[in-house]
């Protein structure tokens, strides 16, 4: 299906995507914050037809409520992403949207500033952020709070995240792209 970018903030690295009918699925954004050490689910397509088709889950924590230096618009995570997981959802273990997946520590640039490769430092914006956007974009959405009650296994979240996560590929038309040619 072809989807229209209605709005962008390239800040927060997030996008407003409108599909030509409404899902049927829809996730919950969790209204109170995630504490540190808490577990979590993140779901994309990293290296999309170079392992496998399908979306990909990985499971880890909460390891920091903030990103490089102290930027606190992200959570850091431990659970694995690649490239394709960007723009991907994170979940607490309720199923509830706890960040979008956003980037990971350069191992190279770290390994050669410092001399030693970190391991499972990646990046998501925090739902503060997703909010705004949301809010500012005049989309509604639904949001759970969290209690220990809710907590589910990672097979079912990743089963209900198949209702309201796809793979975007985004193509330039020429035309829409604009005249600058050189």
């Amino acid at each position: 299906m072809k989807l229209r970018l209605v709005s962008g903030d390239e800040t927060n690295d997030l996008a407003l995507l409108q599909a030509p009918s409404p899902f049927k699925d829809v996730a919950k954004i969790r209204q109170n914050p995630i504490p540190v050490g808490n577990g979590v689910v993140a779901i994309g397509y990293p290296y999309h037809g170079l392992l496998t088709s399908d979306f990909t889950v990985t499971t880890g924590i909460v390891s920091s409520l903030s990103g490089i230096l102290n930027d606190t618009r992200f959570l850091q995570i431990s659970a694995a992403v690649q490239p394709g997981n960007s723009g991907g959802p994170l979940f607490d273990l309720g199923g509830s949207v706890v960040g979008v997946v956003a980037a990971k520590l350069d191992a190279v640039t770290v390994a050669r500033a410092t001399g030693t490769i970190p391991e499972n430092i990646n990046f998501a914006i925090k739902t503060g952020a997703l909010r705004d956007f949301l809010d500012n974009s005049a989309v509604q959405y639904q949001t759970a709070e969290w209690r220990d009650s809710l907590k589910r296994e990672t097979p079912e979240i990743a089963k209900d995240a198949r209702g309201y996560t796809l793979l975007i590929v985004c193509k330039v038309n020429e035309q829409s792209a604009g005249a600058k040619k050189p």
